[in-house]
């Protein structure tokens, strides 16, 4: 019986030290420095997002996640010497903050607009990419925002996407529809459940030149930049996001950035990014 109730007493103890530690993975390595930098994971920079955005940021057939983020986001992390890993979190805790005050991750990328609002809540890097918003209808669809009155538009949640669909909503009478992801909502023009869809310029070339029976027949002139996400107001995460800044602008310099840029749109951009 004693040898018993021992092994009971070890079991409890075991579980008692474990639990509180479930979050992070009892017997896992959770945090670490690197470069003098702080990670919540040893070893590794995690980057929070949400799947898929193609190109930016998708899964491949292996079920890796790929994508122009992706890419230059590693710029920085091979050169730390360390992995990059992508969890896939609801978009929302990325601009408000939530990821990285929880400890989930390092960075956060999405082909996120820079606007004052996310500036607020969270650290953001030098603008890497040029973006617009555009509109995707099935082939033969509505040419623009006039063309939609009493029609349903696609567009997804907490985006600039859905920022201008909503603002232009009353003046042009359509019905916004919105979608957690983006596969949801472009995948909706395609069924016909919703008539058009609004969002970044570059994810709706994608998904059109993927489906031929769609198409791009506007933009809007929202001049918006992207860039990566961090926890604001935070010493170790300003150091982290320096680094990448510099990590990209080295790459423009040495012609690493047109190479990915042309790996993932086909072309070299149109201006200097």
């Amino acid at each position: 019986m004693h040898a018993r109730n021992g092994r009971v007493q070890k079991l409890i103890l075991t579980l008692a030290v474990c639990l509180p530690l479930v979050a992070a993975g009892c017997g896992g390595e959770s945090g670490g420095t690197t470069d003098g930098i702080k990670l919540v994971k040893k070893d590794q920079l995690t980057v929070c997002t949400h799947l898929p955005y193609k190109p930016f940021q998708y899964r491949d057939d292996s079920g890796d996640v790929v994508g122009f983020d992706v890419d230059l986001i590693r710029l920085v992390s091979k050169e730390m010497g360390i992995k990059q890993t992508v969890v896939d979190v609801d978009w929302a805790q990325v601009t408000s903050g939530a990821a990285f005050k929880a400890d989930k991750c390092d960075l956060g990328m999405g082909g996120m607009t820079i606007t004052p609002e996310r500036e607020k809540s969270i650290l953001i890097s030098d603008p890497y990419f040029d973006a617009t918003q555009a509109l995707l209808v099935k082939k033969g669809g509505a040419a623009d925002l006039a063309g939609l009155k009493g029609k349903k538009v696609g567009v997804q949640s907490d985006t600039t996407g859905a920022e201008y669909g909503n603002k232009n909503a009353e003046k042009y009478g359509y019905e916004v529809i919105t979608f957690d992801d983006s596969s949801l909502e472009f995948n909706a023009v395609k069924a016909g459940t919703v008539d058009a869809a609004i969002n970044d310029n570059g994810v709706l070339y994608d998904f059109a030149k993927s489906n031929p029976e769609t198409e791009v027949t506007a933009e809007f002139a929202t001049n918006e930049k992207y860039g990566f996400a961090g926890l604001r107001d935070d010493a170790n995460a300003t150091k982290l996001m320096d680094k990448l800044n510099a990590a990209i602008a080295a790459s423009r310099d040495n012609g690493e950035y047109d190479k990915i840029y042309k790996k993932w749109f086909g072309t070299l951009p149109d201006v200097k990014q």
